[in-house]
């Protein structure tokens, strides 16, 4: 029963968190479609910032409201919802006919993740064991790499069918890259009727004999039992309690609890995750080696991703939370300060051989301006591109900007690479996973689902900022001040949870609020 019960909640979250796979899918497939949207379309630095970010916008709409919603209706209805919107947005952005319409396409896809990213945790922690709780709900974070790096690949070959085979044209290519999440998302939405409902909602929602069978089927008949006693305990602990409201996450009993939840959600997007994902060729080819090189180092950053997500979800449970919180956060800083230092030791110069590479990829473009740059060495990338642009004019830069940088740049481009996977092992084995366990970890029953919802607006809002702000802080303070930030987000955070942050593996939901919020009790 004990192998049965586990395999079934095994099944059971790799299902619900396929939202996490559309979610990381639906986020970098855009780092494949910008170079070739932003052209096309004409789109200025913010224009590009606010496609990538839109869909964020969405998502903290979502979250803010997922968690009133799936209080009310339930889990798996909102489920539904979010496969579906999943799907409409991925043919939607395929046929886009301006970029107005792409964004609002890609808003869709933001309502779903929003929510999609609320729901999984807080379902899946409510149908896990203790011992295995955050093995299963990092599997929504191994699902959400999952999906980073099956875009990546999906970006490189179809990339490859354009220039090796010619199959597409940079007119279509990206219309193919946002149609392929089509097929995952109605996976989803096929599989969502082989989950039950939550047992602890089903339990509230006074539906008792259909939470009991979900229990036996997931715990066994002699642990659903004690489950079931916990239950009923918090229940009637919530019912001598007022209605959950968002100012109560402010009271003296959780505020604490709220804060550190709220810090939590915030580093994980501003240490830059997002604008790494999202950005990811672009940077790549900012290093100066071409943009079929940054396809498939893109890939490697979705490899590296997912190897150790899954060493996360390894060990989250026998290491703890707290340990692997604080060792990626120094990773994320030394790793952010070696490709910060790597884009500061750069130099740009333009010659006439280099101006004939950039015509050889885009034949239409008028370089003649370049030439009034020959023989000039630029040490900072801001002043180069300023430089480039006024020779050019803004339009003409916007369309050949990547060939001239990497036309241009004279750096040691390993360095980079070494960084950005430094980046994303660190973020992979840390902030991924252990932020989404946490946030279901730490709140009690009555304030999870809007605790868990006010901390993912936040989250998103922050994350819509780093995507929106880093094309404009790589025009404003270059690459290498912008990777030097996140580093010293990193650093600082790290510090400060080093103080605040308790542990939390091996407990019972209750027990961990009994601990967090009963100051007797040792955490």
């Amino acid at each position: 029963m004990r192998r049965t019960a586990s395999a079934l909640s095994l099944r059971i979250a790799l299902i619900v968190s396929l939202g996490g796979f559309l979610f990381g899918f639906d986020a970098s497939v855009i780092s494949g479609v910008t170079r070739f949207v932003q052209p096309q379309f004409g789109l200025t630095d913010a224009q590009v910032g606010w496609l990538v970010s839109s869909p964020s916008i969405a998502a903290m709409l979502s979250m803010l409201a997922a968690g009133a919603v799936t209080q009310r209706w339930g889990r798996k209805p909102v489920l539904y919802v979010v496969a579906i919107l999943y799907m409409v947005s991925a043919i939607s952005s395929a046929v886009a006919p301006d970029y107005t319409f792409l964004v609002v396409s890609r808003m869709m896809g933001g309502l779903a993740f929003g929510a999609a990213l609320v729901l999984a945790p807080m379902y899946i922690a409510e149908i896990a064991p203790a011992a295995t709780r955050g093995r299963l709900i990092s599997v929504q974070q191994l699902n959400i790499v999952l999906g980073f790096s099956t875009a990546y690949f999906s970006n490189y070959f179809l990339m490859q069918g354009m220039t090796e085979w010619g199959w597409a044209s940079e007119a279509t290519v990206w219309r193919w890259m946002f149609f392929v999440e089509f097929v995952p998302s109605l996976l989803f939405l096929g599989l969502l009727r082989f989950i039950p409902r939550s047992p602890r909602w089903l339990y509230l929602a006074g539906q008792e004999a259909e939470a009991v069978r979900t229990l036996e089927d997931l715990y066994g008949t002699e642990e659903a039992a004690g489950m079931l006693e916990q239950i009923r305990t918090a229940v009637a602990e919530k019912l001598k309690t007022p209605r959950a409201r968002y100012r109560d996450l402010l009271s003296p009993s959780i505020s604490a609890v709220f804060w550190l939840a709220l810090l939590v959600g915030v580093l994980q997007q501003a240490t830059g995750v997002n604008a790494i994902f999202f950005y990811a060729t672009t940077i790549f080819e900012r290093s100066g080696i071409g943009a079929n090189a940054s396809f498939a180092q893109a890939v490697m950053v979705g490899i590296i991703n997912v190897v150790f997500t899954i060493i996360a979800i390894v060990v989250i449970d026998r290491l703890g939370r707290r340990p692997l919180l604080l060792a990626g956060l120094l990773g994320i800083a030394i790793s952010m300060g070696i490709t910060g230092w790597g884009f500061q030791a750069a130099t740009y110069s333009i010659t006439a051989e280099r101006v004939a590479v950039v015509a050889e990829i885009h034949p239409d473009a008028d370089l003649s301006g370049l030439a009034m740059l020959e023989g000039e060495t630029f040490d900072s990338e801001v002043s180069f591109r300023h430089a480039a642009e006024a020779a050019l004019g803004q339009d003409a830069f916007t369309e050949v900007q990547l060939a001239v940088i990497e036309q241009a740049i004279t750096m040691p481009s390993i360095l980079i690479l070494f960084g950005i996977l430094g980046f994303v092992a660190s973020f992979a084995v840390s902030l991924g996973p252990v932020t989404w366990v946490l946030l279901s970890e730490l709140f009690p029953q009555r304030l999870r689902a809007i605790g868990i919802s006010v901390v993912g607006f936040v989250n998103s809002l922050v994350s819509w900022l780093v995507q929106f702000m880093f094309p404009l802080e790589l025009d404003w303070i270059g690459s290498s001040g912008t990777y030097l930030l996140y580093g010293a987000i990193a650093l600082i955070g790290g510090m400060v949870l080093m103080r605040r942050l308790p542990e939390t593996k091996g407990k019972s939901l209750e027990e961990i609020q009994k601990s967090l919020l009963d100051p007797t009790v040792a955490s």
